[in-house]
């Protein structure tokens, strides 16, 4: 409000300057409001598109790298006793595994001493694995207890797959240090051989013998380091680990549990299933695209009379050229004889516009034609590539859904200044309105002070007689 108003005129001049302002600022204010909505609504659809197309995008590397082609899967019957793996350059073939033992590394100990044991001197012990190894040699103090020397070993012999420690007999409290050892293989005996005045600590090389008179005096071996035995194909192997990578080329073994009475049937062959789980990744990743593309440029109507409701993309061009594109990479043939297009490999088109398998005629193209499939798919000119290409005008930064977007911004940037300049142009108007109608306002009120004077004088004049008196 421009102050007080109406007080000469009488009139409601707020209301008539507010119902002329909004008369000339509603229309405009209205249009920009829908050029808003639907330009926003724009770039939230575009938005939703492009991240479709990137999603899209993700699922063809799956199957664009020929190396993917290349894998080999490797099988085995029974993944409690063996698992298998098995590199690119792996043979096929099948083959029966028979587990008899596990390779297993050493538990051995010292004689018994007494729990109140200390070292006469300090010195040193070294720890073998079997009588060949250089070993490892540990520092140990004058006048450690056994858990000063157990402490000292696990010190020194930390990330060699040696711990030691302490076992002791409730009846005497007399203790042996106990050493075990996780290094795998024939000949890897956990040994100790010590300095000067450590001699007690010295652990040998020989099975301990329980039932000796002199068990309590003896040290050595409690349970002796020992290779894995299995066969393959009859044929009786070991190893020193229960990882074996040399025994068929390019081919793992991991053995987890022995099992005499138990054949494993280990299977080595073209990686099929990855490669048919990539195609049905792609063929979802496709479906999902059309969904998406679907909704965005979908119509639905409402009935009684209310407005349809439209995606954000009704008849964009963008969308239309981008199916378009892929529609023509889907149909175009190309490849090795066998495999030149999807209908090839059992992958038609559905009337929405979607794509489904037949996943026998798939095995079967598999099957019959795995590298002409890789061809199709992953070659220099196959389709992942081309479908790559068209899809990365699209998608990419800077791209033609970009520089929409971009276009769109520009719009609400410009919705923004139209607004300001509106609200100046409305402002001006009402400072205008106020101005004329303040003005008739004064006028008015200075007619009607004019009009009551001059009925007062004429009232008062000699010889003039009123008509209500």
């Amino acid at each position: 409000m421009a102050g007080i108003t109406g007080i000469g005129s009488g009139m409601d001049i707020d209301a008539i300057v507010g119902a002329l302002v909004n008369a000339e600022r509603a229309p405009k204010a209205a249009q920009l409001a829908r050029l808003e909505k639907t330009t926003t609504t724009q770039i939230s659809a575009l938005g939703q598109l492009r991240g479709a197309l990137s999603s899209f995008q993700t699922a063809l590397k799956g199957l664009s790298d020929i190396g993917q082609f290349e894998n080999r899967s490797a099988k085995s019957s029974n993944n409690t006793l063996l698992s298998v793996s098995a590199a690119k350059t792996a043979q096929a073939g099948s083959y029966s595994v028979k587990i008899e033992s596990l390779a297993s590394g050493s538990k051995t100990a010292s004689r018994a001493l007494e729990g109140s044991f200390i070292t006469g001197s300090a010195g040193s012990l070294t720890v073998k694995l079997g009588a060949d190894d250089a070993g490892i040699e540990v520092a140990i103090k004058a006048g450690a207890s056994l858990s000063e020397v157990r402490d000292a070993l696990n010190a020194g012999l930390k990330d060699s797959g040696i711990s030691a420690n302490l076992v002791t007999n409730p009846v005497d409290g007399k203790a042996r240090l106990v050493m075990t050892s996780s290094n795998t293989g024939a000949d890897k005996n956990v040994q100790i051989s010590a300095g000067v005045g450590l001699e007690s600590l010295e652990i040998g090389s020989v099975m301990l013998d329980k039932d000796a008179p002199d068990f309590a005096d003896q040290s050595g071996v409690l349970e002796s380091s020992a290779n894995a035995v299995f066969s393959i194909d009859g044929l009786q192997l070991q190893s020193a680990t229960n990882t074996i990578t040399d025994a068929i080329p390019d081919v793992t073994f991991n053995l987890l549990a022995a099992d005499t009475d138990k054949t494993v049937t280990v299977t080595v062959a073209q990686d099929r299933t990855g490669v048919t789980n990539n195609i049905k990744k792609f063929v979802e990743a496709y479906n999902s695209l059309i969904g998406t593309t679907n909704t965005l440029t979908g119509i639905i109507p409402v009935g009684d009379g209310k407005p349809p409701v439209t995606g954000g993309l009704v008849g964009d061009a963008s969308v239309r050229n981008v199916l378009a594109n892929m529609r023509s990479e889907l149909t175009s043939p190309l490849g090795p004889d066998g495999v030149r297009m999807l209908t090839d490999l059992g992958i038609t088109t559905q009337r929405d516009g979607t794509l489904k398998i037949d996943d026998a005629k798939l095995a079967t193209a598999l099957a019959d034609n795995y590298d002409a499939v890789g061809v199709f798919f992953a070659g220099d000119e196959g389709l992942m590539k081309r479908l790559d290409k068209r899809v990365d005008s699209f998608a990419k930064s800077g791209g033609v859904l970009d520089q929409r977007v971009s276009g769109l911004q520009k719009t609400v940037s410009s919705i923004d200044e139209q607004r300001e300049t509106l609200t100046r142009r409305v402002d001006q108007l009402q400072a205008r309105l106020y101005s004329q109608f303040n003005a008739m306002d004064s006028l008015v009120a200075q007619l009607t002070t004019t009009s009551g004077w001059l009925s007062s004088a004429l009232d008062n004049l000699p010889g003039v007689v009123r008509k209500d008196k």
